[in-house]
């Protein structure tokens, strides 16, 4: 079985959760990766604090600088290609990427979403799914492709719904379970034990 270390990009727009999930989970030795850097589209973003916590190379590429979304998705990919990076994660990173952008890392990117995809993709998938009354829910780690969450589902985890929940309530349960699946799901990666069939992502069992 082929196992490496992943040198992880990860872009984020928030605080980052997620990516504290992904470094704690290298620090206990869970996950054979090294975070490279850490971009944030957002100067403010908590997550920034987080990796230079951590030591790990943080930089904020805000859109807002750049005259188009071109030009910005250069910069951004200048920055990864800087730090060798083998997979994009996308943590908590609130911005459509281009199909360009999608194309030059075919099968590279990684994205986790609040939601059993492909139920319920796009923004506010907690509230989506409490209004469709849906009695569970969960989150997805899938491959980016040029869609809107449509790409080759890695790794689901399922939460169900309570009568009282809220929104807050039921993003706040997801949570956790993307905590859990994200760093298993870049395991995999890093242990070649993924291949992409199509809309299908076959896991090789492990060999003795």
């Amino acid at each position: 079985m082929e196992q490496r270390i992943l040198n992880l990009g990860v872009l984020v727009s928030g605080r980052g959760s997620n990516l504290q999930a992904i470094i704690d989970a290298i620090e206990a030795k869970k996950l054979s990766a090294k975070i490279s850097v850490v971009i944030s589209n957002k100067p403010d973003a908590l997550a920034l604090e987080r990796a230079q916590r951590h030591g790990i190379d943080a930089f904020a590429i805000n859109r807002k600088s750049f005259s188009s979304k071109t030009l910005f998705e250069k910069e951004v990919i200048s920055c990864l290609e800087r730090h060798k990076v083998d997979i994009i994660v996308l943590a908590g990173f609130m911005a459509i990427l281009s199909p360009e952008f999608v194309g030059y890392y075919k099968n590279r990117i990684v994205n986790i979403h609040p939601s059993l995809l492909p139920a319920f993709p796009g923004l506010a998938a907690q509230r989506q799914a409490l209004e469709y009354g849906v009695r569970y829910s969960g989150c997805t780690v899938h491959f980016v492709d040029e869609g809107m969450d449509t790409g080759p589902i890695i790794l689901q985890a399922v939460v169900p719904l309570y009568q009282d929940d809220t929104e807050e309530s039921l993003t706040e349960r997801i949570l956790k379970e993307e905590h859990i699946i994200y760093p298993k799901a870049l395991q995999l990666i890093a242990d070649g034990r993924l291949k992409i069939e199509g809309r299908q992502v076959k896991i090789r069992e492990v060999q003795c």
